[in-house]
């Protein structure tokens, strides 16, 4: 039992770093294609497409008027 208390305490540490590696690759092509002048445009603005709809979502699923 004190092993299952031993792995209890070391998820959170397990389930940040799953999180953050998530992150980091899912980032990793956009950064990459930044380098490129051609591809900043529309990468600038279909970020700020997936911003407003997620604030759009949000704030209907809170009801904030």
């Amino acid at each position: 039992m004190n092993n299952f208390w031993k792995n209890i305490y070391k998820f959170p540490t397990f389930f940040i770093s799953v999180v953050v590696g998530f992150f980091l690759v899912s980032i990793r092509p956009i950064l990459q294609s930044f380098k490129k002048r051609k591809n900043i445009i529309p990468i600038i603005i279909i970020f700020n497409i997936i911003i407003y709809i997620t604030y759009i979502i949000l704030k209907k699923m809170l009801d904030i008027n």
